[in-house]
């Protein structure tokens, strides 16, 4: 089962400040995580391309003016493969950080990781500006992050209590 969407996976949409349908179908894609990624705001020549959300995987893009189309794609799964990373400060709480560059020109690609319980957010960067590291480091600062357990009180309070964001460990699988 798979599903797409054209709207952004905001961290905070409406006057009540509820993330966006996207976040609560990614955080549903992995039930392991303890973190979701969210569009908190973009920078001025980012825009938000799509999102994908399937069983154990969920990703979103961000296009640039100067970077080109799926200039960011951001991951959502439940572990991944960092091997040839190195760790280095985390700008995130209760996350562990790991970059891994694997090109620097003509194209500046790579990947930045974030681990946490039960999941991982990867960042693949495939910038083509002539800028490098900038660019990056301000599309970043527009993710954000979200706990489970706020998108799980959000569904349950915006269902008046007849929906989990997970379903019972005892419910039936659809045949």
């Amino acid at each position: 089962m798979s599903a797409t969407t054209g709207q952004p996976p905001a961290c905070s949409i409406g006057d009540e400040g509820s993330a966006a349908n996207g976040v609560v179908l990614m955080a549903q894609s992995v039930p392991t995580a303890s973190w979701v990624p969210c569009v908190r705001g973009l920078p001025l020549g980012w825009h938000f391309s799509g999102l994908d959300a399937r069983r154990d995987e969920a990703r979103f893009w961000l296009d640039s003016d100067r970077d080109g189309v799926h200039a960011i794609e951001v991951r959502l799964t439940a572990r991944c493969d960092t091997e040839g990373a190195t760790e280095i400060p985390s700008d995130r709480d209760g996350m562990r950080r790991l970059e891994r560059v694997t090109q620097v020109t003509p194209q500046y690609l790579g990947r930045r990781f974030y681990l946490f319980d039960g999941g991982c957010i990867t960042v693949v960067f495939t910038l083509s500006g002539d800028a490098r590291g900038e660019p990056l480091a301000l599309a970043t600062q527009g993710i954000g992050t979200l706990p489970r357990e706020e998108l799980a009180e959000q569904v349950r309070e915006e269902s008046h209590g007849r929906l989990e964001l997970d379903p019972p460990a005892d419910a039936a699988a659809p045949r």
